[in-house]
C-alpha cells in the first residue's frame, strides 16, 4: 500500500498550536487520498513551533501531487492554528513542499499549491490548479473589501476595528496590536502633564521636565542646538521630513524677497538674482497648509496654522542656512518677511512657526499618506488580485506585514474623532483629513519613484549638496532593492509578453488605480504593464515604500521632534503680522501646553519604536519562495544591503548628527508602526 509522508510545521507565534482536529487530503493528478485525520496516540499535536510527521496510506498511487487541502475541525475548545507550511514525501522519496504561512481559524479549510517552478496564471493548464487558483481570489475578493474612510481618499479595507480583520493580516499578538497606542499612555513619565491643558510652561528650560528623562544623543543635540540656524537647515535634509526641499530656480510672486533684504546672508559677493542662478537658493513653500481649519475641538484654547515660505541659502561652507521667511501666502504689510537681522525672538518665532507647519506636513502627508495609505492600496489590491501561488504575491507579502492592522488601529485610535491628532496637533479636528484631500491631488506614482522625487526637486547632484544623506542613502537603497526585484521578475517573466499576459498583474495593477487610487484623474497611476522594466520598477515602488521610504521618515521621530520647540504640535497663538513685537513670553505662550506638550512626546516615542520581534530589509523567514534562483537573488541582495550598512557605518562614525535612518540594518521590511 503506497504511503506518503506528511510533514507540518506549526508557526511560533503566541497561540499559534492547536488542540483542533486536523484533517488532510492529497490532491493528486491521478486521484485523491481519503480525508485523513492527523493525529498520534498519546501524543500533543501541532503544538507552538513543532514540527509532526504523520503517514497518509493509500490504496494506490495519486500520481503527481498538485494540491494538499488542511481542515480544522473544533475539538473543544474553539482555538486558531498557525501553519508554516506542509512537506510531502511521496512513495518514490521524493519531497513536494507546500508553503501556507496563513492562520487556520473557527472550522476552516484550506487548500494549498506546491510551491514548484513557475506558477503565472497562463502556465496553469489542468482544471484543477485553474479552478484552485480561481476559487482562491474569488473568496479574497469577498474578504478583503475596499471602502472610502474619507472622502478623497486612498481606499482602505472594508473593517473598522482591527478584530474585524481577516485573521491573516491581523497582529500575532495583544503587544503588537497596542503597544503604540498604549506607549502613548503608559511609557513615558509624563501622565502626571496629560491632564493639563491649558496650562502652559514657564520658559524653554521647563520642557526638559518631560524630556530629560529619555533623551538620546541626536534629540539631546537638538536640544542645545535648536535655536541656531545650521540646525534649522540641516533637518530640511536629514531630519524626519527630508521631502520638501526643493532649488529654487525664481522667487514665486508671492514671496517678493529683494537682494537688499538679504544680502548680510549672502557670502559671494554675488546678488540674490545671480545666487539662485548660480544654484545656492533653496526654498520650501507649504502652500498645502493654506485655508486647513485649525483645530477647535478644546473650546478654551485657540489653536493655529500657517502656510509659510522659506528660503534658503547654501553658503561657501556648503551648510543650509535660512535667510528669510513669510508666514503667509499673500504678501503684505500684515504679512512681513522675517530675516536673520531681525530681532532675535522674532526670527526664532518665525522658525519656530516653520517648524510647526513642517511637522503637520511631515505627519498627515509625507509619513500617513505617503507611506501608510498608499502601502495599505497596494496590499489590499495585492490580496484581491494576487493567489498565493504568484511570484508576486510572494515577492510583495513579507513587505505588507501588518500594515493593514496598524492602519486600521490607526483608524480607531489615532486620526479618528476624539483621537491622539486630536488631542495633541494643530491639524487635528478634522483639518488633518482636509490636507489629505488636498495632498492626494499631487500624489501621482512618478512622485512615488524615488530617483523621480528627488529629480523633481532639482536636489539630485551630490556636488550642490554633499551632506544630503537621505539622498544619497535613499540612492543606494533603491538601486539594491531594484537590483533584487529585476532578479525575481526575470526568473518568472521570460520575456515581455509573459508580463502582458499575466491576466492577474494585470488586474492587481488596475485595481489599484482604479478602485485604491478612485481613478483619480491626477495620479496617474497606470492601468496596465507592458514590459518587464514597468513590472520592475513599480514593484520597486511599493517594496520601497512600504521599507526604505517609512523607515527615513517615521524612525527619527522621537530624534527630531522631541523637544517641543524644535517641532511643536499645535501653537497657541496667531502668526506675528508685524515685527518687534515678540517676546520670550510670546514664544512660550505660542508653543502647546503641558498636556498637549505630553501627548507629542508620548506619541512620537511610540512611533519610533520598532515592533517585537522585527523583520528588517532582506529578511525572508517565512519561506514563500523555495526556488533555488529566487534564494539566490535573496542572498545577493543581503550582501548588497550589508555593503550599504557598513558603508553608512563608517561615513557614521565620530559624527555628532549621524543619519543611519536609510541604513538597511534599521529598515524593517514592511510599514507595522
Amino acid at each position: 500500500m503506497p504511503t506518503y509522508t506528511v510533514t507540518i510545521a506549526t508557526g511560533n507565534q503566541w497561540f499559534a498550536g492547536t488542540d483542533d482536529y486536523i484533517y488532510i487530503t492529497l490532491v493528486g493528478t491521478e486521484r485523491c487520498s481519503e480525508r485523513t485525520l492527523l493525529d498520534k496516540p498519546l501524543y500533543n499535536d501541532f503544538e507552538r513551533g513543532a514540527v509532526d510527521s504523520y503517514d497518509v496510506r493509500v490504496g494506490e498511487d495519486l500520481g503527481e501531487i498538485v494540491l494538499v487541502k488542511i481542515e480544522k475541525k473544533k475539538y473543544w475548545v474553539q482555538d486558531d492554528w498557525y501553519c508554516r507550511y506542509i512537506t510531502v514525501k511521496t512513495p518514490s522519496g521524493d519531497y513536494v513542499e507546500f508553503p501556507c504561512f496563513r492562520w487556520l481559524v473557527d472550522d476552516k479549510e484550506v487548500v494549498l499549491r506546491d510551491g514548484r517552478g513557475t506558477h503565472l496564471p497562463q502556465d496553469d493548464k489542468t482544471s484543477v490548479v485553474k479552478q484552485h487558483r480561481q476559487k482562491e481570489l474569488d473568496l479574497r475578493r469577498k474578504t478583503y473589501r475596499w471602502k472610502e474612510w474619507q472622502p478623497g481618499f486612498p481606499m482602505s479595507i472594508d473593517a473598522n476595528r482591527h478584530k474585524d480583520l481577516p485573521r491573516d493580516i491581523q497582529f500575532d499578538s495583544e503587544k503588537g496590536v497596542d503597544f503604540v497606542f498604549k506607549g502613548v499612555r503608559n511609557n513615558l513619565f509624563v501622565n502626571q502633564f496629560m491632564h493639563m491643558f491649558q496650562s502652559s510652561w514657564s520658559d524653554f528650560a521647563d520642557f526638559e521636565r518631560i524630556f530629560v528623562r529619555i533623551k538620546n544623543t541626536i534629540s539631546e543635540y537638538v536640544m542645545q542646538h535648536w535655536r541656531e540656524d545650521f540646525m534649522f537647515g540641516y533637518q530640511f535634509l536629514n531630519g524626519c521630513n527630508p521631502v520638501v526641499i526643493r532649488k529654487c530656480t525664481k522667487l514665486p510672486d508671492k514671496f517678493p524677497v529683494t537682494h537688499e533684504m538679504v544680502s548680510v546672508s549672502l557670502e559671494r559677493e554675488l546678488t540674490l538674482e545671480q545666487e539662485i542662478e548660480a544654484g545656492n537658493i533653496y526654498i520650501v513653500d507649504y502652500e498645502v497648509l493654506d485655508g486647513i481649519t485649525p483645530n477647535s475641538t478644546d473650546p478654551c484654547t485657540l489653536q493655529y496654522l500657517a502656510a509659510p515660505i522659506c528660503l534658503l541659502y547654501k553658503n561657501a561652507q556648503n551648510k543650509i542656512l535660512p535667510i528669510a521667511i513669510q508666514l503667509g501666502q499673500t504678501p503684505g504689510k500684515d504679512t512681513p518677511i522675517f530675516l536673520p537681522t531681525d530681532g532675535q525672538y522674532d526670527w526664532l518665532l518665525a522658525k519656530i512657526w516653520v517648524r510647526s507647519a513642517d511637522f503637520q506636513y511631515h505627519q498627515t502627508i509625507t509619513h500617513l499618506l505617503r507611506t501608510h495609505l498608499m502601502t495599505e492600496v497596494f496590499a489590499i489590491a495585492m490580496y484581491r488580485q494576487l493567489p498565493a501561488v504568484h511570484p508576486v504575491y510572494k515577492l510583495l507579502i513579507p513587505h505588507i506585514r501588518f500594515t493593514i492592522a496598524i492602519n486600521t488601529k490607526a483608524r480607531e485610535q489615532l486620526i479618528c474623532e476624539c483621537g491622539i491628532f486630536d488631542k495633541a496637533n494643530a491639524t487635528g479636528g478634522g483639518g488633518h483629513v482636509q490636507l489629505v484631500q488636498k495632498a492626494v491631488k499631487s500624489l501621482t506614482f512618478r512622485s512615488l519613484c524615488f530617483p523621480d522625487m528627488i529629480k523633481s526637486r532639482c536636489v539630485d547632484s551630490k556636488e550642490e549638496l554633499p551632506t544630503y544623506f537621505y539622498r544619497d542613502d535613499g540612492y543606494r537603497v533603491w538601486e539594491a532593492t531594484k537590483s533584487f526585484v529585476s532578479d525575481v521578475v526575470n526568473i518568472y517573466y521570460t520575456s515581455d509578453e509573459k508580463v502582458q499576459g499575466d491576466e492577474e498583474i494585470q488586474a492587481f495593477i488596475k485595481d489599484v488605480c482604479s478602485f485604491g487610487m478612485q481613478d483619480f484623474d491626477h495620479c496617474e497611476f497606470p492601468k496596465s504593464l507592458k514590459s518587464r522594466e514597468e513590472l520592475t520598477e513599480y514593484l520597486t515602488v511599493v517594496v520601497f515604500t512600504a521599507s526604505a521610504q517609512h523607515a527615513a521618515v517615521n524612525f527619527g521621530q522621537y530624534d527630531w521632534c522631541s523637544w517641543i520647540p524644535n517641532a511643536p504640535s499645535t501653537m497657541r497663538r496667531p502668526p506675528p503680522n508685524q515685527k518687534g513685537i515678540t517676546d520670550v513670553n510670546l514664544i512660550i505662550e505660542s508653543l502647546p501646553d503641558r498636556g498637549r506638550s505630553s501627548w507629542h512626546l508620548g506619541a512620537v516615542w511610540a512611533l519610533s519604536q520598532y515592533q517585537e520581534n522585527e523583520l528588517y530589509l532582506g529578511m525572508y523567514p517565512d519561506e514563500h519562495f523555495i526556488e533555488k534562483p529566487v534564494k539566490a537573488a535573496m542572498e545577493k541582495f543581503r550582501k548588497q544591503l550589508a555593503e550599504i550598512t557598513s558603508t553608512i557605518k563608517r561615513r557614521n562614525e565620530g559624527k555628532k548628527l549621524p543619519y543611519y535612518n536609510m541604513s538597511p540594518d534599521k529598515i524593517p521590511n514592511s510599514v507595522a508602526v
